[in-house]
């Protein structure tokens, strides 16, 4: 899940402008793996070693199901960070494996297997470029994870497609996409709307160079039912969390303040359909 950057970053070097992949690529490495002690002091107990939690907002797999049965499945976590949904998913009776591009988030994956007892497969590598056969896994999924960090998350949505069964699933949660609408901001000021929901634009930290250290991508619902469409998806449902009473915990952006008033997360369930058999009866 993606860490808020600091609002005096945001006065002194952040910018909206298009980035490439490779700048996409090298950022989202180079900041995660500086961020990942912070990250995970800071989440790391929400979090858990042994949880799948979908959002801040605190919804957890074990009680939304949106997987289906996993015992006996073989699951990819995409941009996993410390894995603890693969780890879940494995104690689940999953054949779960963890990737993540950042280093230092898989650091840490290893340290919370030396702490839970319980260890998956862990792979470095670009959600851009899978490192895996086709049609190898019956479900991807990512909380937060590769698709607001990559330039063409389009092509992310093809290579999930490339690796999945016939019929398999493919389950991602980001940012709702109309809190690009609003500051980050977990008070009042989050509350105004002062951006245009239609500029697609990323948001681009930059050092003193001009050389981006901080991207995510911004598309609009319709953007990313496209995307799925594109890939050859069918979308199943969008969950929109609701903030839980009492709920008190404020994550960057997310807060009771604004999640009583609009969704700080959606949740995509797509399904990649079987083809139809070549016998089967024609109508």
């Amino acid at each position: 899940m993606i860490e808020t950057p600091s609002p005096e970053a945001r006065e002194t070097s952040v910018v909206r402008r298009p980035v490439t992949d490779a700048e996409s690529r090298v950022a989202s490495r180079g900041w995660w793996d500086l961020d990942a002690d912070d990250y995970q002091a800071e989440h790391g107990a929400f979090l858990g070693d042994l949880d799948f939690v979908w959002c801040p907002e605190g919804l957890r797999e074990a009680d939304a199901r949106l997987l289906g049965e996993v015992r006996g499945k073989k699951i990819l976590e995409l941009g996993a960070g410390a894995a603890s949904g693969a780890r879940w998913l494995h104690g689940q009776g999953a054949d779960a494996v963890a990737m993540d591009l950042s280093a230092g988030m898989l650091r840490h994956a290893r340290q919370a297997a030396r702490r839970s007892g319980v260890r998956v497969p862990l792979v470095q590598g670009d959600a851009l470029a899978l490192p895996f056969a086709n049609g190898v896994f019956d479900v991807v999924c990512t909380a937060f994870g590769a698709i607001p960090f990559v330039a063409d998350s389009g092509a992310a949505m093809r290579e999930v497609a490339r690796v999945l069964r016939p019929g398999g699933s493919w389950v991602f949660s980001i940012t709702h996409p109309m809190r690009w609408i609003f500051w980050d901001e977990p008070d009042e000021q989050g509350l105004v709307a002062r951006n245009s929901y239609f500029d697609r634009r990323p948001y681009v930290e930059a050092d003193e160079r001009g050389v981006p250290t901080y991207v995510e991508q911004h598309r609009t619902v319709g953007d990313r039912i496209r995307e799925l469409v594109a890939a050859g998806f069918v979308l199943r449902d969008l969950i929109e969390p609701e903030w839980p009473a009492g709920h008190d915990q404020i994550w960057g952006q997310w807060s009771p303040l604004r999640g009583r008033l609009f969704p700080g997360t959606a949740i995509f369930v797509a399904d990649l359909p079987a083809p139809t058999p070549s016998n089967a009866p024609r109508h």
